[in-house]
C-alpha cells in the first residue's frame, strides 16, 4: 500500500521517511514532496493510498491539499500531522474528510498505528466494493444467462444495483456490445489495472453497466447516448494497446427493457461468428448482418479446376495467392455467412482431395488417409480459415508430390511429416525413425533430394509458417512462437531475423 509524506520542513520529511519502518508493515513509502503543489503535480501519477501531510506549508495549506485529492480520489485516505494542538484544525481536518489528526510530536508507534488505522478502512472499503460489485454482476450475469423467464422482482433488483440502466421514456431503449479476443488473454497485473481505469473511464463517460464476460467485456448502456458507438469504438483500440491483440466489438439486437437483454446478447454472440467476414472492422452490429441469406455452398467447375490447377503446380507460394484470393471473394459477398462460408470452402477441401484420389488411382497408388479433412472442425474453419485450408491443402499438394516421382518417397513422406508437426520435436533421429532409416543415410538423402541440409529444411519451414500466421492472426508473437516449437523467444527472434532481415514483431507492424 503505498504511502506519501508531505511536509515543507526537511527535517520532518526525512525523520518520518527514515526513523520508522514503513515497509516492515506492508508499506511501500514515496519520495516525500515539499509542498502541497508538488504533491498534487504527482498524486495523479502515483496514486497514493495514504497521505500524511502537514498542515502549515509555505503555499496551499494541507488542508487545501486534502479538499482537492477527495473531490479526484475520494478513496484516498489521509491523516494530517501538524505542530499545533488546536481543536479548529481537527475540526476543519475532519469536515474535508481527513480520517486522523495528529501532532508531530506524535511517538512513532503512535504514527505508524495511525498509518495502520487508515490501511484496515482501505481494505475493509476495497472488500466491501468488491464483494458489492460481485454480486451486482452476478445478479445481471444469472438473468442474462438463465432460461426461465425474468420476473418483475429480478427487474426491480437490476435495475436498483444498476441505475444506468433505467429508462427516461419509452423512446430509450438498451443497447448491448459483446468485445471479445481472437486469443485467449493472459493479463499482467499493470494491463489489469489499466483496464481496470479504462473501465472506470468509460462507465463515467456512458454512464454504462460493464461485466467482465468469457475473457471479453459486456457493455450495456442506453442508445440515446451521443456518440456512444464512437467512444465503445475507442475504449477497445485503447484495450488493444494495452492488451498487445486484437479485439471485436459486437452488438446484439436492440432491447426495449430489461427483459429482453438476454435477447440482446444472444444475437451478439451470433454476430461474433462474422469475426472474419468482417474483415477490419472492429465493430459490427447485428442489424447490420441478420438479414443475410449465406452465400453459395458449393465451388463451380472453374473454380475447382483453379485449385487443381495449383495443386499440380506444386509451388507454395501459388497456393498461398489462391487461399488469399478466395477469402478476399468470399468477404465482398454481402450474402456471405460463416455457415455458408464453412461450406463454401470445405467444399474446395472436398475437391482437392477427390482429385488426389483420381491422380493416385492413375498410376495405381493409394492415398495417404487425411485426417486433417476427416477430423476437421468447420468452427476453426470459421475462426481460422487461410491457416486451416493451408494446412490440408500443402499435405495434398505433397502427397501429390510424392505421387509424380519428383522426390524419393521416403523424403516426400518426411516432408509431410515435418509441416504437420512443426509446433513438435523433430530431431533428425526421430524423423528418421518415423521412415525407418539410419540417421546419417537419411541426412545424405535428405540432403541429395531437397538441395537443404535437414536443419535448415525444418528452420525454414518453421519461419514460413510463423510469416503465415503473422501476417493471417492477430496472435501473440509469443503464442506463435510456441505453435511452430520455439519454446525460447530469443532464439525464435533470432533465427526470424536470420532468415527475414527483421524481427517478428517489426515484420507484423510493417505489414498492417
Amino acid at each position: 500500500m503505498k504511502l506519501l509524506i508531505i511536509d515543507d520542513e526537511i527535517i520532518i520529511r526525512e525523520g518520518l521517511s527514515t526513523v520508522i519502518k514503513w515497509e516492515e508493515n506492508g508499506f511501500t513509502l514515496l519520495q516525500p514532496a515539499a509542498s502541497a503543489e508538488e504533491a498534487l503535480m504527482r498524486i495523479p501519477l502515483e496514486k497514493p493510498d495514504i497521505i500524511m501531510t502537514d498542515i502549515r506549508m509555505t503555499g496551499k495549506t494541507g488542508l487545501d491539499l486534502a479538499r482537492e485529492v477527495k473531490q479526484d480520489f475520494p478513496d484516498t485516505e489521509i491523516v494530517i500531522l501538524s505542530g499545533y494542538e488546536e481543536f479548529a484544525y481537527a475540526q476543519q481536518a475532519m469536515r474535508e474528510g481527513i480520517s486522523d489528526y495528529l501532532l508531530k510530536t506524535s511517538r512513532p508507534g503512535d504514527i505508524m498505528a495511525a498509518a495502520m488505522r487508515a490501511q484496515k478502512r482501505i481494505i475493509e472499503k476495497r472488500a466491501a466494493e468488491a464483494h458489492q460489485t460481485a454480486f451486482r454482476s452476478k445478479l445481471l450475469e444469472r438473468m442474462l444467462v438463465g432460461d426461465s423467464p425474468v420476473t418483475d422482482q429480478e427487474v426491480e433488483n437490476i435495475l436498483l444495483y444498476y441505475p444506468e440502466l433505467r429508462m427516461a421514456s419509452e423512446w430509450e431503449s438498451l443497447e448491448l456490445w459483446l468485445v471479445t479476443s481472437e486469443v485467449s488473454l493472459t493479463v499482467s497485473a499493470e494491463a489489469e489495472q489499466a483496464l481496470g481505469d479504462l473501465g472506470d473511464k468509460l462507465r463515467q463517460s456512458l454512464d454504462c453497466a460493464i461485466l467482465d464476460w468469457n475473457g471479453g467485456w459486456l457493455f450495456i448502456f442506453r442508445s440515446n447516448q451521443s456518440g456512444a458507438m464512437r467512444k465503445v469504438k475507442a475504449s477497445v483500440e485503447h484495450a488493444e494497446r494495452i492488451l498487445d491483440c486484437r479485439l471485436f466489438a459486437t452488438s446484439g439486437s436492440i432491447a426495449a427493457n430489461v427483459r429482453e437483454l438476454r435477447g440482446a446478447l444472444r444475437s451478439a454472440e451470433q454476430a461474433t461468428a462474422f469475426r472474419f467476414l468482417a474483415g477490419d472492422s472492429k465493430l459490427i452490429r447485428y442489424d447490420d448482418i441478420k438479414s443475410r441469406k449465406g452465400m453459395r455452398t458449393v465451388c463451380s467447375q472453374e473454380e475447382e479446376a483453379s485449385l487443381t490447377s495449383v495443386l499440380r503446380s506444386k509451388d507454395r507460394n501459388k497456393l498461398d495467392a489462391w487461399i488469399q484470393g478466395t477469402l478476399a471473394y468470399v468477404k465482398q459477398d454481402p450474402e456471405a455467412t460463416p455457415g455458408s462460408m464453412k461450406s463454401f470452402l470445405h467444399s474446395f477441401l472436398v475437391a482437392g482431395f477427390r482429385w488426389l484420389e483420381r491422380a493416385a488411382a492413375s498410376v495405381s497408388h493409394s492415398v495417404q488417409e487425411l485426417h486433417q479433412l476427416e477430423s476437421l472442425d468447420l468452427n476453426e474453419l470459421a475462426k481460422r480459415p487461410a491457416e486451416v485450408m493451408g494446412g490440408i491443402l500443402s499435405s495434398i499438394m505433397s502427397q501429390y508430390d510424392e505421387l509424380s516421382g519428383d522426390r524419393n518417397s521416403a523424403i516426400a513422406k518426411t516432408i509431410t511429416y515435418i509441416r504437420e508437426h512443426l509446433d513438435q520435436s523433430l530431431t533428425l533421429s526421430q524423423v528418421a525413425a518415423y521412415v525407418h532409416m539410419n540417421p546419417n543415410y537419411f541426412s545424405e538423402l535428405f540432403k541429395r533430394e531437397t538441395g537443404k541440409n535437414y536443419i535448415e529444411f525444418v528452420t525454414e519451414a518453421r519461419i514460413e509458417w510463423a510469416i503465415r500466421l503473422l501476417r493471417e492472426t492477430p496472435a501473440k508473437v509469443s503464442e506463435i512462437a510456441k505453435r511452430v516449437g520455439y519454446e525460447d523467444m530469443k532464439h525464435f527472434n533470432r533465427m526470424f531475423k536470420r532468415y527475414t532481415g527483421e524481427t517478428p514483431s517489426h515484420f507484423r507492424n510493417r505489414g498492417q
